[in-house]
């Protein structure tokens, strides 16, 4: 079982023990236990969906601290396509690429210009690959590691590429490397995410050793510092953006598949419909699509919770960007990039498998239905887990216990206050 590094946190100090959280995970992975909630690591996949719905604010993002620019001697900033949804009336990328200039950043490398490149080789492989359609987008963390623990019939339909955020950390370390004739470890690639997802991915990414991203920062935390600066240069910025319509577009949901330049796709966004579009998949209803783009937050990358700026704003206001930005500014010389691939394929994580063997398995599942017959169905939660059968696999995992249902609670407290009246 893989040992993730989780970006998702819980303050348990402001924990109310509601349990909003438990109603809203796409994978079961929260209970509420003596009184808090409790985040099961194994079954998280960093969708951030608790931080978002959390009225208490006991859901946090890990990333690191702005002040991380000071442990390199060069800086390279890695601005996600969602960044630029965040300002009103931003007309020009430059002006924000240039304030990240006047922010510490020795340099940028847009996201947005990978993208465009992971755009045109997904076009090339899925043509040549025509036998394993339809493919899955891997630029989501979040739908990688739910495809990896939920669905691992559909492992392999996912595109072996690395996500562009990895694509453009590697190429912006080699072009530091020779601007600055620096050493590797005394340049810092720095991502500027949406999501706690992508901060997990960079962390401990999937399908790779090491990401070449050295630290991630929130959105939500640049924001704010780039406001003031890009006043300074709004009148003269730099001319660093090297990014087209197709990679500026990957930002709300659509871009990915808008860079496939097919109209046999589907594109779905919010975890909810992307987990329904994953169990039609696997049901084999989509087979004569050629891709499909999944993106756990509503809108795409711009519904991400470090972001700022309301996701329906942000879509429009990235749309609005992308419609006088050319179709595309890189292209490739070559069929892949080297390291575009990931360098080990994506294996099943089978964590929420109750047993080691089959026959074992029968006999938990049959205890299951057992417990799941003396409670009344309700899921209403009240147990501190989210249905019913939770709290049945609870209990066979030793984690809870049948009085934990209100309904069988009442019923055991009923009995028992008849026998010491009887007595």
């Amino acid at each position: 079982m893989t040992d993730f590094e989780h970006s998702v946190r819980l303050d348990s100090d402001l924990c109310k023990g509601c349990i909003n959280c438990i109603k809203r995970c796409p994978t079961q992975a929260i209970r509420v236990r003596n009184g808090k909630a409790v985040i099961i690591s194994e079954f998280c996949i960093d969708c951030g969906e608790c931080i978002r719905v959390c009225p208490h604010h006991a859901k946090l993002a890990t990333y690191d601290p702005l002040d991380v620019l000071d442990n390199y001697e060069y800086k390279v900033a890695l601005p996600a396509p969602s960044l630029y949804a965040q300002f009103n009336n931003l007309d020009d990328i430059n002006i924000v690429l240039s304030a990240l200039k006047l922010m510490g950043f020795d340099d940028v490398y847009e996201v947005s210009g990978a993208a465009e490149m992971v755009s045109e080789m997904s076009r090339r492989y899925v043509a040549d690959n025509k036998d394993k359609r339809p493919f899955i987008g891997s630029a989501c963390p979040t739908i990688v590691r739910l495809v990896s623990i939920r669905f691992p019939n559909l492992i392999e339909h996912l595109l072996p590429f690395n996500a562009p955020v990895d694509v453009a950390a590697a190429l912006a370390r080699k072009k530091a490397i020779k601007d600055t004739g620096l050493p590797s470890d005394k340049i810092g690639i720095i991502f500027i995410s949406p999501c706690p997802a992508k901060v997990t991915a960079c962390k401990k990414p999937i399908g790779i050793d090491k990401s070449d991203v050295d630290a991630v920062i929130a959105i939500k935390e640049v924001y704010p510092v780039l406001l003031p600066l890009m006043k300074q240069v709004v009148n003269k910025p730099e001319e660093l953006s090297t990014s087209g319509r197709i990679g500026v577009g990957w930002g709300n949901s659509g871009g990915e598949s808008g860079g496939m330049l097919t109209d046999s796709y589907l594109a779905a966004d919010g975890i909810e419909n992307a987990i329904r579009v994953l169990e039609d998949l696997e049901d084999e209803k989509f087979d004569r699509l050629e891709f499909i783009e999944l993106n756990a937050c509503s809108g795409g990358c711009v519904g991400g919770v470090l972001n700022v700026e309301n996701p329906y704003v942000a879509q429009a206001k990235l749309k609005h960007l992308c419609k006088y930005l050319p179709v595309a500014c890189n292209h490739l010389d070559t069929d892949y990039i080297d390291g575009a691939f990931l360098k080990k394929p994506i294996e099943y994580n089978p964590v929420f498998n109750l047993a080691d063997n089959f026959e074992e398995s029968i006999a938990i599942m049959s205890r299951i239905d057992e417990l799941c017959e003396k409670f009344p169905g309700l899921d209403c939660g009240s147990c501190g887990a989210p249905t019913c059968k939770a709290l049945a696999e609870d209990i066979v995992r030793g984690e809870a216990s049948e009085n934990d249902c209100i309904e069988i609670l009442r019923k055991y407290l009923k009995d028992k206050s008849k026998e010491l009246e009887k007595k």
